[in-house]
Protein backbone atom coordinates (compact mmCIF):
# COMPACT_ATOMS: atom_id res chain seq x y z
CA UNK A 1 0.00 0.00 0.00
CA UNK A 2 1.37 3.37 -0.98
CA UNK A 3 1.08 6.24 1.48
CA UNK A 4 0.45 9.65 -0.09
CA UNK A 5 0.24 8.49 -3.70
CA UNK A 6 0.55 11.85 -5.52
CA UNK A 7 -2.46 11.15 -7.77
CA UNK A 8 -4.72 10.29 -4.83
CA UNK A 9 -3.50 13.29 -2.81
CA UNK A 10 -4.29 15.48 -5.83
CA UNK A 11 -7.83 14.06 -6.04
CA UNK A 12 -8.60 14.97 -2.43
CA UNK A 13 -6.76 18.29 -2.69
CA UNK A 14 -9.03 19.23 -5.59
CA UNK A 15 -12.18 17.88 -3.89
CA UNK A 16 -11.78 19.48 -0.46
CA UNK A 17 -12.39 23.11 -1.56
CA UNK A 18 -15.87 22.04 -2.71
CA UNK A 19 -16.60 20.95 0.85
CA UNK A 20 -15.24 24.17 2.32
CA UNK A 21 -17.26 26.34 -0.10
CA UNK A 22 -20.42 24.37 0.64
CA UNK A 23 -19.78 24.74 4.37
CA UNK A 24 -19.32 28.51 4.44
CA UNK A 25 -22.22 29.07 2.01
CA UNK A 26 -24.47 26.62 3.88
CA UNK A 27 -25.08 24.51 0.76
CA UNK A 28 -26.87 21.69 2.58
CA UNK A 29 -27.39 19.60 -0.55
CA UNK A 30 -23.68 19.51 -1.38
CA UNK A 31 -22.64 18.95 2.24
CA UNK A 32 -25.04 16.02 2.53
CA UNK A 33 -23.89 14.56 -0.79
CA UNK A 34 -20.26 14.67 0.32
CA UNK A 35 -21.01 12.41 3.30
CA UNK A 36 -21.54 8.68 2.98
CA UNK A 37 -25.29 8.09 2.59
CA UNK A 38 -25.33 5.50 5.34
CA UNK A 39 -26.63 5.01 8.86
CA UNK A 40 -22.96 4.34 9.74
CA UNK A 41 -21.73 7.83 8.78
CA UNK A 42 -20.62 9.84 11.82
CA UNK A 43 -20.16 13.55 12.48
CA UNK A 44 -19.09 14.64 15.94
CA UNK A 45 -19.45 18.41 16.08
CA UNK A 46 -18.56 21.14 18.52
CA UNK A 47 -21.92 20.72 20.25
CA UNK A 48 -23.59 17.67 18.72
CA UNK A 49 -23.03 13.98 18.05
CA UNK A 50 -24.63 12.83 14.81
CA UNK A 51 -24.94 9.19 13.80
CA UNK A 52 -26.14 8.36 10.32
CA UNK A 53 -26.75 10.49 7.26
CA UNK A 54 -30.31 11.35 8.36
CA UNK A 55 -29.09 13.00 11.58
CA UNK A 56 -26.28 14.76 9.71
CA UNK A 57 -28.67 16.15 7.10
CA UNK A 58 -31.25 17.22 9.71
CA UNK A 59 -28.54 19.09 11.61
CA UNK A 60 -27.38 20.87 8.47
CA UNK A 61 -30.93 21.89 7.58
CA UNK A 62 -31.67 23.27 11.07
CA UNK A 63 -28.33 24.98 11.74
CA UNK A 64 -28.35 28.78 11.61
CA UNK A 65 -26.38 29.96 8.59
CA UNK A 66 -24.46 32.66 10.47
CA UNK A 67 -20.78 33.08 11.31
CA UNK A 68 -19.74 30.21 9.03
CA UNK A 69 -16.76 31.93 7.40
CA UNK A 70 -13.39 30.66 8.54
CA UNK A 71 -9.75 30.85 7.58
CA UNK A 72 -7.65 27.75 7.02
CA UNK A 73 -4.50 27.81 9.14
CA UNK A 74 -3.18 24.38 8.29
CA UNK A 75 -4.61 21.73 5.96
CA UNK A 76 -3.11 18.24 5.89
CA UNK A 77 -4.10 15.47 3.50
CA UNK A 78 -2.85 11.91 3.90
CA UNK A 79 -3.82 8.96 1.76
CA UNK A 80 -3.38 5.24 2.24
CA UNK A 81 -3.64 3.22 -0.94
CA UNK A 82 -6.03 4.38 -3.66
CA UNK A 83 -9.28 4.51 -1.67
CA UNK A 84 -8.68 5.87 1.84
CA UNK A 85 -7.62 9.27 3.08
CA UNK A 86 -7.77 11.68 5.95
CA UNK A 87 -8.06 15.44 5.87
CA UNK A 88 -7.30 17.55 8.92
CA UNK A 89 -7.75 21.28 9.18
CA UNK A 90 -6.84 23.87 11.75
CA UNK A 91 -9.00 26.95 11.25
CA UNK A 92 -9.81 30.35 12.72
CA UNK A 93 -12.99 32.38 12.66
CA UNK A 94 -13.89 35.76 14.04
CA UNK A 95 -15.95 35.54 17.21
CA UNK A 96 -17.66 38.12 19.39
CA UNK A 97 -14.75 38.13 21.82
CA UNK A 98 -11.92 37.62 19.34
CA UNK A 99 -10.51 34.89 17.16
CA UNK A 100 -11.88 31.40 17.72
CA UNK A 101 -9.53 28.55 16.84
CA UNK A 102 -10.80 25.14 15.85
CA UNK A 103 -9.95 21.89 14.18
CA UNK A 104 -11.63 19.41 11.94
CA UNK A 105 -10.75 15.89 10.91
CA UNK A 106 -12.41 13.83 8.22
CA UNK A 107 -12.01 10.26 7.04
CA UNK A 108 -12.64 9.94 3.29
CA UNK A 109 -13.23 6.66 1.46
CA UNK A 110 -13.59 6.10 -2.27
CA UNK A 111 -16.88 4.23 -2.70
CA UNK A 112 -18.68 3.21 -5.88
CA UNK A 113 -20.32 6.66 -5.96
CA UNK A 114 -16.98 8.44 -5.48
CA UNK A 115 -15.13 9.95 -2.53
CA UNK A 116 -17.29 10.35 0.58
CA UNK A 117 -16.72 11.45 4.17
CA UNK A 118 -17.47 8.49 6.42
CA UNK A 119 -16.48 10.09 9.70
CA UNK A 120 -15.86 13.68 10.78
CA UNK A 121 -15.02 15.52 13.97
CA UNK A 122 -15.07 19.26 14.64
CA UNK A 123 -13.96 20.94 17.85
CA UNK A 124 -13.18 24.42 19.06
CA UNK A 125 -10.22 25.30 21.26
CA UNK A 126 -11.26 27.25 24.34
Amino acid sequence: MQINDPDVVTELTELYPQYEEALVSNDVETLTRMFWASPYAIRLGAGENLYGIDEIEAFRKSRPAVNLARRAVRLEIMTFGKDFGSITLEFERDGATGIVRGRQSQVWVRLSEGWRIVSAHVSVLR
